[in-house]
């Protein structure tokens, strides 16, 4: 398998397993209801279970940026980049979109049905990977426009306001359409 598919891959599954936790939370499924064998949640505060659900997609959004390195390189000099935007506010309503169907799903057999349609969906779309839990991690969001015309996505910890500050000597290639900035 492609490093590059396992990396949109955990991408993908560390976006959309914000909508299983919601539902989780909703349900009050704890890890003991879940998992009865695990006596050692058996008396713990459901808020404990709710930390961990949440620990799962932030540990792999984590994970997903360490492995990132691995992924072929591209950069972008002076004057590739012809017009910038920031984009996170235009995709946060989206997500949000996801609590409010996470908090309409009746049972486990709507929710996997529903879950699997947005991780396929999510997946192969292929033209953005934005994933909220990057913001934990400092990193913003922008929509770029090339000087060939391309619209690219790309995902930064740094501060961009104009086109000409864009200069990055390694970003990773998450895709055509998906560019990832790191330090190292």
């Amino acid at each position: 398998m492609n490093l590059n598919f396992l990396f949109r891959l955990l991408l993908t599954i560390s976006a959309t397993s914000l909508l299983l936790i919601v539902f989780l939370v909703q349900k009050s499924y704890t890890l003991y209801c879940l998992f009865p064998s695990l006596t050692v949640f058996k008396n713990a505060s459901p808020f404990v279970s709710y930390m961990l659900y949440i620990a799962v997609p932030v540990a792999l959004t984590w994970l997903s940026i360490k492995l990132s390195f691995w992924l072929g390189k591209d950069g972008f000099s002076t004057g590739d980049v012809v017009e910038i935007a920031h984009a996170n506010n235009s995709f946060l309503p989206s997500y949000l979109g996801y609590f409010f169907v996470a908090l309409s799903v009746p049972n486990w057999d709507t929710l996997i049905i529903v879950y699997g349609m947005l991780f396929l969906f999510t997946f192969r779309s292929q033209a953005l990977y934005f994933n909220p839990l990057f913001l934990l991690y400092g990193f913003e969001f922008y929509n770029i426009t090339t000087q060939g015309g391309a619209s690219v996505f790309l995902i930064s910890r740094k501060q961009y306001k104009l086109p000409a500050d864009v200069v990055i000597h390694t970003a990773r290639r998450i895709n055509d359409y998906t560019f990832m900035e790191r330090e190292r």
